[in-house]
């Protein structure tokens, strides 16, 4: 197994979050990597319930205080940080009063997705890979997990398009059993469209369903590693119809660990000693 920096972006992760299969592999996967040699950040959104005294969390001092504009508005940026230390892991946390940390979860009390979503989306998506470029830690490979990281490869794109820093930086999606119902406000087209995106951009997330959002994901992805015995089937096919890498699901956690990590290697290629 080789080695190289791998950047996780995880929608949830124990013990911060409660169990998932989001959640799990934000956990698991991140530390065996670690074990096995590779140089690794991990990044997740801060919801107001992952408790900041119960968890420990201290705000980087360093990486916080950038604003991000959205919508044409600004919005500031704060980075904290906590620690797993069973996993001698270390996670970041991307925060904004008006996000994350004065808000609920993904959905409101009646179980209807959160109406300001599609900001929260691209407030995080940009935000983490803004924090990583403001780290100067050039990863090899970024692997998001759960669909609120769905705009993790877009920025990427687009934060190449004006710096070089992620340049030669591969992506891969782990698909999970995460599906929500219902879309993601359809405002999230005209939104990204002032936040630089392409006619080609706009075409991919002219959907905001579930199935819209991660195929668009997919679609910007060099592997898909399927993360749960449940995914849906349509998106499988979708990966194998566009020639994406695809790392079937395992039950055996060490076995399936060590063949994600193996996807890692052979996407990453000559890269990792870079």
């Amino acid at each position: 197994m080789g080695k190289g920096r791998i950047l996780f972006v995880s929608q949830e992760i124990m013990p911060f979050t409660p169990e998932t299969d989001n959640a799990l592999l934000g956990r698991m996967l991140p530390a065996f990597s670690q074990e096995n040699g590779r140089e690794i950040r991990v990044f997740m959104p801060r919801f107001s319930n992952v408790g900041e005294r119960r968890n420990q969390l201290h705000e980087v001092i360093r990486l916080s205080g950038m604003n991000l504009i959205l919508n044409n508005c600004d919005h500031q940026l704060i980075i904290k940080v906590g620690s797993i230390p069973s996993a001698r892991m270390q996670v970041y946390f991307i925060d904004n009063e008006e996000y994350f940390s004065n808000r609920g979860g993904l959905f409101e009390d009646d179980g209807t997705l959160a109406t300001d979503n599609d900001e929260r989306l691209l407030f995080f998506g940009r935000g983490t890979l803004e924090a990583v470029r403001k780290l100067a830690w050039q990863p090899h490979l970024i692997n998001f997990t759960g669909w609120f990281s769905c705009m993790v490869p877009f920025y990427l794109r687009r934060i190449n398009k004006e710096n070089s820093f992620f340049n030669g930086t591969k992506t891969v999606i782990t698909l999970t059993d995460d599906a929500f119902k219902g879309v993601v406000n359809p405002a999230l087209e005209h939104k990204m469209k002032v936040d630089g995106a392409t006619a080609k951009d706009l075409r991919l997330y002219s959907h905001t369903d579930y199935k819209g959002l991660m195929k668009a994901a997919i679609t910007f992805s060099h592997g898909v590693v399927i993360g749960s015995p449940n995914v849906d089937p349509e998106l499988i096919e979708y990966a194998h119809e566009n020639k994406r890498h695809v790392l079937d699901y395992c039950d055996d956690r060490t076995e399936f660990y060590t063949k994600i990590n193996k996807l890692f290697d052979s996407i990453i290629g000559s890269n990792v000693n870079n």
